[in-house]
């Protein structure tokens, strides 16, 4: 998916200090994405409290969203850098075209990992058949060593693991005994939870990962902290396990990020993943003169060729760069 704010911030991540081992709650924030008829997402990273959970950059979670009336998810071919987008819908589908040659679809159940490297484009429609829209996007940053890289895609399709009256699916990573095939450039978790109501799970997690926890559907407690739908629960590497519990009267359903601390600072702006303003300043500047590091993505056609705003794009032109240059922060 694209960052498609009309004026997106520069955000200078880095790796955080030493947190208390109590739960910290980070609420999203409302994005409209687009038009009159945008669709809105809540962004839970990166925030001020929080940039980044292991190597995970960015998440947003939207819907269950009309398509009736909000129009869909209609993004025109858009670049990326220096990351790899994690797609995980719960509800509807969403038809992916890339500069790699790649055409999916995007399902509930179903990881579709996109890697960048050193530069993508792609484009994102929800089918005519969806009628609810429902799910997240998610970005890793890729380390040093791998962000000019080549393109590349993955599909998976995760097995459900049950233990108790926990059930997971694990698309990235390993937990209770399932691992996913998908090979990362950091090790890293990403799994689905369900938990029915009045149920409780207590379950091993690797202590040199951190984790967040966000609550799709419900509300839960996360080691003593509680925790409402939309709401991330971020719990600082040195766990051995974690302790979720149902408080809600209907089923929970979550996703869980994890991985060890990323170290690196990474600056993000509009779609783009670099290390300085001068990279971001560069890919803007090749993506507006459509060099090749992009490519081209073969058959969109958005929703309403005749009317639709967004399909008369052939590709998400770059917003301007902000007036002020972001200096990095020193991780500490």
């Amino acid at each position: 998916m694209s960052n498609v704010e009309a004026h997106p911030p520069e955000v200078v991540c880095g790796a955080e200090g030493p947190a208390a081992h109590a739960i910290e709650v980070v609420s999203p924030r409302d994005v409209p994405l687009g038009g009159p008829r945008a669709m809105t997402v809540r962004r839970t990273l990166p925030q001020r409290t929080r940039s980044l959970i292991g190597a995970w950059c960015f998440l947003d979670h939207y819907g269950p969203d009309d398509v009736s009336v909000s129009g869909g998810m209609d993004v025109p071919p858009h670049p990326h850098t220096g990351l790899q987008t994690a797609s995980w819908l719960f509800t509807g589908e969403i038809e992916h075209r890339d500069s790699l040659g790649v055409h999916a679809m995007v399902r509930p159940g179903e990881l579709n990992l996109m890697t960048a490297g050193r530069g993508i484009c792609h484009s994102e429609v929800s089918t005519p058949s969806t009628t609810v829209l429902h799910g997240t996007q998610l970005w890793i940053a890729l380390p040093e060593a791998h962000r000019d890289g080549p393109r590349d895609f993955a599909h998976y399709v995760p097995d459900p693991v049950r233990a108790g009256r926990l059930t997971a699916r694990v698309f990235l990573g390993g937990l209770l005994g399932s691992e996913s095939p998908v090979q990362t450039a950091t090790p890293l978790l990403g799994a689905e939870l369900l938990l029915p109501v009045g149920a409780s799970a207590e379950f091993t997690v690797e202590p040199a990962f951190e984790h967040g926890l966000l609550v799709d559907a419900g509300a839960v407690d996360l080691c003593g902290a509680a925790l409402e739908r939309a709401d991330l629960g971020f719990a600082a590497a040195g766990r051995p396990t974690l302790r979720i519990t149902n408080l809600a009267e209907v089923p929970a359903r979550m996703l869980l990020l994890g991985g060890p601390p990323f170290v690196e600072e990474i600056v993000m702006w509009w779609n783009f993943v670099g290390r300085s303003h001068e990279d971001i300043a560069a890919y803007r500047e090749e993506w507006q003169q459509h060099s090749p590091r992009f490519g081209a993505v073969q058959g969109y056609g958005g929703h309403e060729p005749a009317s639709h705003a967004s399909a008369s794009l052939d590709r998400l032109p770059a917003p301007p760069l902000p007036h002020a240059r972001i200096t990095p922060r020193r991780n500490r």
